[in-house]
Formats: structure tokens, sequence, C-alpha cells
């Protein structure tokens, strides 16, 4: 069993070996530092390349950064503390992810925590998903064409599509991005919403009717097997962010 300091010793010789050039403490921690940056990490907390050295140093087994380690090295928590991990091998489940290490420029849009929306009970849901994306990396060009407008990158957030009944407009399983800077509907106008009423979490449509008493939200489901509802003002609701895109899947 390696310890952590010889497992990330041994990715940064792999690295450099790769690419014929050094790759150093300092490339290493800038690589972890954009982990932490997508994943909403404050800057002051951000790694840095004395966190790595201290780490080689004094062997330190978990540092506070080691989730965001595993994911710039290309591999995961457990199999840093297992000291299995073997870069740029064959046998390593993680060869083709580190082929390349990350740009510093790129960014990591996270998974939201649907599962912590509530805290330790969690939503209920009206269908799980059929697995989870976890995150996406993507680079700015990418995001300034595809995503124009939305209220900060840290906002942005995945959300693994659940349910039927928001089909066609998207499948169980396909990737939604959410912006959870929009946590309500009056400033973010009508739209898809992820959204709990009491403990159970809906993705629907929210739009604001008029009435004679006032403007009445109406959750309406694009799949006509269900039927819509008006949020009163009596629920306990609240918005968790506004869907800005949806990528829907298409068997072939």
């Amino acid at each position: 069993m390696k310890t952590l300091a010889q497992q990330v010793t041994e990715y940064l010789s792999w690295r450099s070996d790769e690419a014929s050039e050094p790759f150093t403490v300092a490339d290493l921690a800038a690589a972890v530092s954009t982990v932490q940056s997508g994943a909403g990490i404050e800057a002051d907390s951000l790694c840095k390349r004395q966190d790595i050295e201290n780490l080689l140093k004094k062997d330190i087994r978990t540092p506070r950064y080691i989730a965001a380690l595993a994911a710039a090295m290309g591999t995961n928590v457990e199999t840093l503390k297992a000291g299995a991990f073997v870069p740029g091998t064959a046998s390593s489940a993680f060869a083709v992810a580190v082929e390349e290490p990350p740009d510093p420029k790129d960014y990591l849009i996270a998974q939201y925590d649907v599962a912590g929306a509530m805290g330790n009970g969690g939503l209920v849901l009206e269908e799980q998903p059929p697995g989870l994306i976890k995150s996406w990396r993507v680079d700015p060009e990418w995001l300034r064409l595809n995503v124009q407008h939305h209220t900060g990158r840290a906002n942005l957030c995945i959300v693994t599509g659940f349910g039927p009944s928001m089909k066609p407009k998207y499948n169980p399983g396909d990737p939604l991005l959410l912006d959870r800077g929009v946590t309500d509907v009056e400033s973010g106008g009508d739209g898809v919403y992820f959204f709990r009423v009491g403990n159970h979490g809906f993705i629907k449509q929210l739009q604001r009717i008029p009435t004679e008493n006032g403007l009445v939200l109406r959750a309406k489901s694009f799949n006509k097997d269900y039927d819509p509802f008006e949020i009163t003002p009596k629920m306990d609701f609240e918005v968790f962010g506004k869907v800005l895109t949806v990528w829907r899947s298409e068997q072939v």
C-alpha cells in the first residue's frame, strides 16, 4: 500500500515523462485549485503550492483538498486512500482521464446535491434518476456560446433529469443546467425550475397566472398525463434554481 505522498510523487513523475518536460508541484496545485474553484470553494481556501509541498514533506494522509486532488489526478478519493493509484498504466481505470492535465482555464460545472437539498432528510422525488451526471468540465468558449445569460459561473450546476412528467422536453437521465442563483420566479420570470413543495422535489415549468386576487404560480408538466397544479402562499415552497438549458437524449 502506497502512501498518498508516494502516489502524488509517482503522478508528478509520470506527467513529466509523458510531456517530456517537468510537471511541477505548482502545476498540480494549479490543477487542484481549478477543481476547487469549479466546486465553489472560496479563493482564500484554494490549494496552493505550499500545500502540496507540505503533503509531500509531512506525508499528510487526508488533506482538506483530497477530493479535488483526486479529481485533478484523474482518480477518486477511495483509490488514493487505498494506496492503489497507478498513473498511466493499463491496469488503472483512470488512465484515459489523466492523459491530459486539467486546463487551468477550464471551468468545472459540478453536480447539484439533490439528496442534500433539504439537509439530512433529502427530497422525495417522483422517480429517482437512472444514475447521476457528476460533473462537466467546459472551456470558457463553450460557456460563452451556449450559456449566455446566468447569475455567475459559480451558480451553475448539473441536475440529472428524473421522472417522466417533463417528456418530451427531457428524458430521465438527461443533463439539465441549473442556475441556483435564481431563487424566485418573480426575478427569474416564467420558465422551468427545480423546486420543492414540502419535502417533495419537482422540475416543472412555473408560469405566473393573473387572477382577480393577483398573480398565482401554476406548475405545469410537458407530459399531458400529468395535471398542472397551483402553488399557493400557504404552501411550504422553495425554488432551488432555474433550468437554463436541457440536453435531450434520443436512443438510436
